[in-house]
């Protein structure tokens, strides 16, 4: 989510932003957002580096699918979407409308075979809330409507206003997870902030994801809670 233009170019591309999003989902080395990121369990070595890659919009449904199944055990998600089937219906479409905007940039990424992907938005680029907003209003229902939007409503208040990257989304697919590929996926970005001076928001949504984090540089900003949510954890990394 340094004060520069608001085109900036990516881990290949831009990103910024001052939505909201959850952090992708992975025990311990696992965001985003709403966000939850994955990546590599302690003590678990990384496997060969796989190529990382940008996608566009012709790669939306598998990118949609992989980040769905990242995310299927995210403590937040599932506090919001408990059911299976509704989890699935808003996840997938939420996913494009969250981060969609990063296939436009060239910083919407995948490793291998789509088994990690990442959402990067470049400064001033924003998710889309008001579809976000009507997606919710659509699928879900009093009481747990109110708290959702009531914890996007927090998340937004903890977006830095000065011009920065922003990720919603990173996660790896289940299977793979514990392989260091959400480390990978995030150095690939954290690459190009560094080297345009650009800090990097995003929020976390377990404290596994937290101290993934803060082991890439990120700093907590604060804490966030709705109803009986599990804790949301807005963060906050300068350049390097």
């Amino acid at each position: 989510m340094t004060d520069i233009s608001t085109t900036t170019r990516s881990p290949s591309a831009t990103s910024t932003c001052h939505g909201h999003a959850f952090r992708g989902s992975e025990s311990v080395e696992v965001v985003s957002g709403l966000a939850t990121a994955a990546t590599c369990q302690r003590g678990k070595t990384m496997d060969d580096a796989l190529e990382i890659r940008s996608v566009t919009r012709s790669d939306k449904d598998r990118f949609e699918a992989a980040m769905t199944m990242a995310f299927s055990a995210d403590p937040a998600a599932r506090w919001a979407w408990p059911d299976p089937l509704q989890f699935i219906d808003i996840f997938m479409p939420l996913v494009t409308l969250f981060g969609g905007k990063s296939f436009d940039h060239g910083s919407a990424y995948v490793i291998g075979d789509f088994m990690g992907v990442a959402q990067w938005l470049p400064p001033g680029v924003q998710p889309d809330d008001g579809p976000i907003g009507e997606l919710f209003q659509q699928n879900m229902s009093e009481p747990k409507l109110g708290e959702v939007l009531f914890l996007f409503e927090q998340m937004a208040g903890f977006h830095p206003h000065e011009p920065h990257w922003y990720i919603p989304l990173i996660g790896v697919d289940p299977v793979f997870q514990g392989r260091g590929y959400g480390t990978q996926l995030m150095r690939q970005g954290l690459v190009a902030c560094d080297r345009d001076q650009q800090p990097v928001y995003l929020e976390a949504t377990s404290p596994a994801n937290r101290a993934f984090y803060e082991r890439h540089g990120f700093r907590v900003l604060g804490e966030i809670r709705s109803g009986d949510s599990p804790p949301l954890f807005p963060m906050l990394r300068e350049p390097r």
